[in-house]
């Protein structure tokens, strides 16, 4: 008989506590700044993962950087004309 009891009370209060909520609401700023809160904690580790890498492995937002390794810009035919040096 307790656990019926308990039952009913434990399921009455979050009945009450639904339709409570029901017509609560927050006003459009608390939801701007509850989803900026959650794009922040979702992306935590891409953001400040970065800082702190231990240099073991790239970090995500390093494999976009530019490389530091200078790359020749030559025209076109001159690459394959050297290319063609080279196979003879």
């Amino acid at each position: 008989m307790r656990v019926w009891l308990a039952c009913f009370l434990v399921l009455f209060a979050l009945a009450e506590l639904f339709d409570w909520l029901k017509g609560f609401s927050f006003p459009l700023p608390i939801y701007i700044l509850g989803g900026a809160f959650l794009a922040v904690a979702s992306n935590y580790e891409k953001i400040i993962g970065a800082y702190f890498n231990d240099g073991g492995e790239q970090s995500p937002v390093e494999s976009f950087a530019p490389s530091k390794e200078a790359v020749p810009l030559t025209p076109a035919n001159q690459v394959v004309d050297a290319q063609q040096e080279e196979m003879s």
